[in-house]
């Protein structure tokens, strides 16, 4: 379980790092670009958490 929240934790980073620099990129709008970078990987961390709990099964 540790080992999983880590790993989400670190996901989490780099996937905010990634939405941000291709939001700022399309819309040149650093506001737009961060709600867009909370928003998204928040929601796709989530899946990514419970992705990596079913292959653990």
């Amino acid at each position: 379980m540790t080992r999983s929240l880590a790993k989400t934790g670190t996901f989490a980073i780099v996937h905010f790092s990634v939405a941000f620099g291709v939001a700022y990129a399309l819309t040149g709008s650093a506001p737009i670009a961060s709600a867009i970078a909370l928003i998204e990987p928040a929601c796709n961390t989530v899946a990514y958490f419970v992705h990596e709990r079913a292959w653990r099964s």
